[in-house]
């Protein structure tokens, strides 16, 4: 396989928004947990923004539950009123925060897909924008979600998605692709673009983005490193080793190969320092993608994992 990138990277705000995340390494990252006011990140955030503006990357991904992101996102706009025609900025709704800016919270944030949520949450992100979003999606959609069967909230979006904004869906979990599929398939959907988690371990919802960049659908990779796992001296040795056999970092290897994804349109870096974004930005398509799907590891197995990393 050829070193050409099939997607683009973005960057993702999840881990710069809020103290607290399930990021591996957030310490060495963002330093003691006690300065991380809302201040200091928005600074933080800020020159990630600069950095990442300069390095070319055009695509800002953000939500209602990232804490502060849609502010800080917003705020930096303010000050580069002429950059927002040259980019294409995504958010999310059906969770919001309510960590109260602590790291021990017994619970970061709240998911709601229902009407309401969605009539109080557009509003708040446009207001912290100050901008409409291009794209706005179901934060999280499982199959437990009532969104895709609330004829109400159905109606709500193809509004929404008639006034301009591409409007989809994001998903979690090991039905991933069974959500996509359900999502794509209803009558009169309003949906065009899904961001889902794939990455080098969790590979289960390929053959369904596949289908639904084959309907014309956007896609977005999110959680391309698992969280941090896929980063030197992380634990999973198989990866590290591939990588450093490639001539790559694990990051840049890990994100390289959700680039070479051929239904990939953006994939998602989750950088919190210029540095990282830097790191990730080098990535490139593995040179030998046969090397991928035994990495795969079952779903369950991987989700069941994800939900016990603890917010750091």
């Amino acid at each position: 396989m050829t070193g050409r990138k099939h997607g683009h990277i973005g960057l993702g705000l999840a881990a710069i928004g809020r103290p607290a995340y399930i990021t591996a390494g957030r310490d060495n990252d963002l330093g003691d947990s006690a300065e991380r006011t809302p201040a200091h990140l928005r600074n933080r955030a800020h020159q990630l923004l600069d950095a990442a503006w300069d390095a070319g990357v055009r695509y800002f991904d953000a939500a209602r539950s990232y804490g502060y992101a849609e502010e800080f996102l917003g705020s930096w706009l303010a000050g580069y009123p002429g950059r927002r025609p040259d980019l294409v900025i995504g958010s999310k709704w059906g969770y919001e925060y309510v960590g109260n800016w602590t790291m021990d919270a017994d619970v970061h944030e709240r998911k709601e897909h229902s009407p309401a949520m969605f009539e109080r949450q557009w509003p708040q992100t446009v207001q912290a924008l100050g901008t409409p979003p291009d794209l706005y999606l179901i934060h999280s959609v499982t199959p437990d979600s009532p969104a895709l069967s609330d004829t109400r909230l159905l109606e709500q979006l193809r509004q929404l998605s008639h006034a301009g904004v591409r409007v989809g869906i994001s998903t979690s979990g090991p039905a991933q692709g069974e959500v996509i599929d359900r999502a794509r398939s209803l009558p009169g959907s309003p949906f065009q673009v899904v961001q889902a988690t794939w990455n080098v371990l969790e590979q289960s919802a390929a053959p369904a983005l596949a289908r639904a960049h084959e309907a014309g659908w956007f896609v977005v990779v999110k959680e391309a490193l698992a969280n941090g796992r896929l980063t030197d001296g992380g634990p999973v040795e198989s990866v590290n080793d591939l990588a450093c056999w490639d001539g790559q970092t694990t990051d840049a290897f890990a994100l390289g190969a959700a680039l070479a994804q051929p239904w990939a349109d953006v994939v998602l870096s989750g950088a919190v320092t210029p540095a990282q974004l830097s790191a990730n930005l080098a990535a490139r398509t593995p040179t030998d993608d046969r090397e991928l799907a035994p990495l795969a590891v079952d779903p369950n197995r991987y989700w069941s994992e994800r939900a016990v990393q603890a917010w750091q």
